[in-house]
């Protein structure tokens, strides 16, 4: 019967390479001096018996471990799928390695902060759903920063980056505007989340200014998110008071669906109703679609969340950040460039 394998622990190489466990730990983690003839002999000797740095332990002794926790919800999204994986490219430049969780209430995302915790993450970005604010006072006072990206956590010590969901509605309004629309509908999802539900008020706080009450904003919520829901809320739209000729839309899929669902009932976009959504994702730029839409800027919204989350671990106690990314409109046929000539 074969002895059970025994792992190799920093002693092992110690006594190996026959040196002290601090001067081990000094070679494998590049901190502290150490003779460079040292430094090759325990290098050597952890190759030789092979043994690995456990980063997570090492975390746990000096109270931080080199992880950032992650947590995602519905991860098939085009956006968030792209923003994931800017957020594990920008984590691993910056050093660290990436601990993402996918959640699917508030439940489990209540476990899955006391986890991080646990595990001692030097920070958490949250990108889906609202943790209990005892949970973030207790990564606060384990000094584990915490940041959200786009969603409101309005929690004291946590910072805040987000996509300028006003200056995308501006832009959209203006477009709108510029192509000669005069009826507008906006479309959501039931269960919209905070930054949806932002989107919509900017887009009627900018029709407001430019003199369109509040009346001439039809409200089109949609009865579940994604393609699915644009289309349904599209056959089902009521036409008996004539099609809105401005229509944007909380997110892209929402947009794609509701122009294939009113491709079904014999209209299309631009020819009967300009067409905007939010979220520049792969599918808006293919043929069949090209949807003027708004760009969300991944790679600064991931860089800013790595910031805040390196700037507060240096000064816990700062006040909290809102940082706001810019947002670009993107036009294509569902919204064209307007020919002033």
């Amino acid at each position: 019967m074969s002895k059970p394998h025994k792992s190799i622990t920093a002693q092992d190489v110690a006594n190996h390479a026959g040196v002290s466990r601090a001067v081990v730990s000094r070679a494998l983690s590049d901190k502290g001096s150490i003779a460079p003839e040292t430094k090759t002999k325990v290098i050597a000797a952890a190759r030789e018996l092979g043994y690995q740095v456990n980063f997570l332990a090492q975390g746990l002794n000096r109270k931080r471990s080199q992880l950032i926790g992650v947590v995602v919800a519905r991860i098939k999204d085009p956006f968030r799928s792209s923003l994931l994986e800017g957020l594990i490219h920008m984590i691993q430049r910056r050093g660290y390695q990436a601990l993402v969780t996918e959640v699917n209430s508030e439940k489990e995302l209540e476990a899955t902060m006391r986890q991080f915790t646990q595990f001692r993450v030097s920070g958490v970005i949250v990108t889906s759903g609202q943790p209990p604010a005892t949970l973030v006072n207790e990564c606060v006072q384990f000094k584990i920063p915490v940041v959200g990206i786009n969603r409101q956590l309005d929690i004291p010590l946590v910072d805040f980056v987000c996509s300028d969901n006003q200056q995308g509605a501006a832009l959209a309004t203006d477009q709108l505007l510029k192509s000669g629309c005069h009826s507008f509908a906006w479309l959501n999802y039931a269960g919209s989340t905070w930054a949806g539900l932002q989107r919509g008020v900017a887009f009627e706080q900018a029709l407001e200014s430019a003199n369109f009450g509040a009346n001439s904003v039809k409200r089109v919520i949609a009865e579940q998110d994604g393609y699915e829901g644009g289309e349904a809320a599209a056959l089902a739209f009521d036409l008996s008071q004539g099609l809105p000729n401005g229509v944007f839309c909380a997110n892209a899929q929402l947009a794609c669906g509701f122009l294939d669902g009113m491709r079904q009932r014999g209209f299309d976009a631009p020819n009967d109703f300009h067409l905007i959504g939010f979220d520049n994702t792969p599918q808006t730029a293919q043929y069949s679609y090209r949807l003027t839409t708004l760009n969300q800027d991944i790679s600064a919204l991931c860089s800013e969340a790595l910031n805040c989350l390196e700037s507060r671990n240096k000064s816990p106690n700062q006040a909290a950040r809102l940082v706001r990314v810019p947002v670009s409109l993107v036009l294509r046929h569902t919204s064209p460039v307007i020919n002033l000539g």
